[in-house]
Parts: C-alpha cells; sequence; structure tokens
C-alpha cells in the first residue's frame, strides 16, 4: 500500500556528482539499456555545460556501481580551458539539469500540479510529490531544452531506459550507499514520456568531439605531416598527427628535445562512429590540433628527423 507520507526531491544546487537508481527486478541491469542510459546523460551533460560554462570542458566518469536494485555513481569533472583569461568561476550545476528536466516532465504526466516559482526556488506539487528546484538551475533547464542536443541526448536516455520492461522506474539520490529515491519514476510514466517528447533529428552516424587533456609521448614524429605520433592517454595507446603549425614552428625554432615519457599538454580532437544498434559513439580515430605546451620528463633524449614518408 503507498504510503501517505509527503515525498519530497530537492534538486542540488552545486552538484559534482549524481547516482542514478534503476529499480530492476533484480540487482541487475542489461548493458545495451545501462549503456545507452549512461552515454545520453553524458551527452546531455555535455550539451547543457556548453550553454553555461563557457571556456570549460567537462568530462563524465562513472566512478561507483551500487546495488539497489542497481545504480551508477556519475562525476562531472570540469577542466578550464589553457586559453581562457575569464575568472568566472564554473557553475557545477549540469547534473541538476538533467535531473530536473525528467522530474518536470514525470509531473507532466499527473493532472492536478501547482506550480510556485520563487526568487530562490521553483517547487513543482502534485498530492503526495514535490519537488524543489533551485531557481539557477530552474532557468538554465530553459536555456538547455533549447539545445537540440541537450533534448536529443535526453530523449535517448529516457527511449534507452523506456524500452527496457525489467526497470520498474528510475530516480537520482546523492549517495550510491543511500535510500531509495523519494520519488522514483515508474516504468509507465517513462514509456509516457517517451512518446510525448518532442522528436529531434536522429544523430549523426560520426561526429567530432574535442577536449583539452595530457598526453604522454611513446613515438614522436619530427616531420610536418599526416603521420601519427603515439600516446599514452588514459592508460591506453592511441595514435595520431599533431596538425599544429605553431606547435612545429616553435620545435624548428628552439631546436627542442624531447623523449619518450615525455608529455604534452594538448587540444585532441576525436573522430567518433555511432553504432546504430544502442545508440553509442565510440573513438575511431583522433587528431592534436592544439599542443599549448611540453613537460618534460628528467631525462632528455634528442628527436631524430623522420626520413620516410609512408603514413604509420
Amino acid at each position: 500500500m503507498e504510503s501517505d507520507a509527503l515525498r519530497v526531491v530537492k534538486i542540488s544546487r552545486t552538484d559534482a556528482d549524481v547516482v542514478i537508481h534503476f529499480e530492476t527486478r533484480a540487482e541487475r541491469i542489461n548493458a545495451y539499456t545501462l549503456a545507452s542510459a549512461l552515454v545520453g546523460i553524458a551527452d546531455a551533460a555535455k550539451a547543457a555545460n556548453g550553454g553555461i560554462n563557457v571556456g570549460y570542458d567537462i568530462e563524465i566518469v562513472v566512478e561507483a556501481i551500487g546495488a539497489g536494485s542497481f545504480r551508477a555513481q556519475l562525476r562531472a569533472i570540469y577542466t578550464k580551458s589553457l586559453n581562457l583569461f575569464s575568472s568566472e568561476p564554473v557553475r557545477a550545476i549540469v547534473f541538476g539539469i538533467v535531473s530536473t528536466f525528467l522530474y518536470e516532465r514525470y509531473f507532466a504526466t499527473k493532472e492536478p500540479i501547482k506550480v510556485t516559482v520563487n526568487t530562490d526556488e521553483v517547487v513543482i506539487e502534485h498530492e503526495k510529490e514535490k519537488v524543489i528546484i533551485p531557481r539557477q538551475v530552474y532557468d538554465a533547464t530553459r536555456n538547455a531544452e533549447k539545445n537540440p542536443q541537450f533534448v536529443r541526448a535526453m530523449n535517448k536516455t529516457v527511449s534507452s531506459i523506456a524500452q527496457d520492461e525489467k526497470v520498474i522506474g528510475v530516480g537520482f539520490v546523492h549517495d550510491v550507499k543511500g535510500p531509495v529515491p523519494e520519488i522514483l519514476i515508474p516504468h509507465v510514466a517513462l514509456e509516457k514520456i517517451r512518446d510525448e517528447m518532442v522528436l529531434t533529428p536522429e544523430d549523426p552516424p560520426t561526429r567530432v568531439i574535442e577536449e583539452n587533456c595530457d598526453l604522454q609521448i611513446v613515438k614522436a614524429i619530427l616531420d610536418r605531416s599526416a603521420r601519427k605520433w603515439e600516446f599514452i592517454w588514459r592508460g591506453v595507446k592511441i595514435s595520431a598527427p599533431i596538425l599544429s603549425d605553431r606547435f612545429f614552428e616553435e620545435f624548428y625554432a628552439h631546436d627542442i628535445t624531447i623523449a619518450p615519457g615525455d608529455e604534452l599538454s594538448v587540444k585532441l580532437a576525436m573522430k567518433q562512429e555511432r553504432d546504430p544498434r544502442i545508440g553509442v559513439y565510440t573513438n575511431v580515430g583522433y587528431e592534436v590540433i592544439e599542443v599549448y605546451h611540453h613537460v618534460r620528463h628528467m631525462k632528455q633524449m634528442r628527436l631524430e628527423e623522420s626520413t620516410t614518408t609512408a603514413k604509420d
């Protein structure tokens, strides 16, 4: 029997991390459902961040997996662009935007609802359920909704969960070991939200994502060409050409010596292809489009100029 107690969700004013809770029929979840939902949230977070934190890149990582029935803890890592001179602090509210978007659409499936807009917060109520949204998050959500990439990513998230009959409901909590969300969006509501969402164009089959990061040099190519250097990035070996003319001009002018183990702080362009079965993008190629600076390893050795013209 459903409790008569008031159930309240308070959207966080700052949310460097969030836990998405999947109520399932067992303490497991279909891998495609999880992957598609998390990729959708990550894409939505990136799209929302681009409109509120100009000059800041964002990376979404899964920090922990927990039972309850099944939950994943997500963390947003903000990185300030190296060429950004603004002192404006980052607004860590992207997960608040994502959860606000979903809860608002859940309440929209009910009648009647009461919406109270105050200076500091917006309150949405229906019978024994209430969601309290910070005004800053509420206003940022209105702006995010104007971005087709954000809406498309949220559509993907809802659709991927709604098509899995073993997911009873979904919600958000702040602690991976905490209790079940006060308000759990049931499966039937997710289906209704999916069906009522405004259709947006399909995701493109390919795309390019740019990110500021540090690459450890494994193999260097001195000549200015499309030949690929080899790097270690996040523990994985990748190959990418360096396309920055400025880097090579400074390289030649100062007779820089580099060695395996040195690092380059760069802007990396990741070429991605979409798997139409699950809607997930995978990296298929890389290019270094800007080099910000070179971090030397303790032991240096001079780079030998390559004379071959064949591509790796």
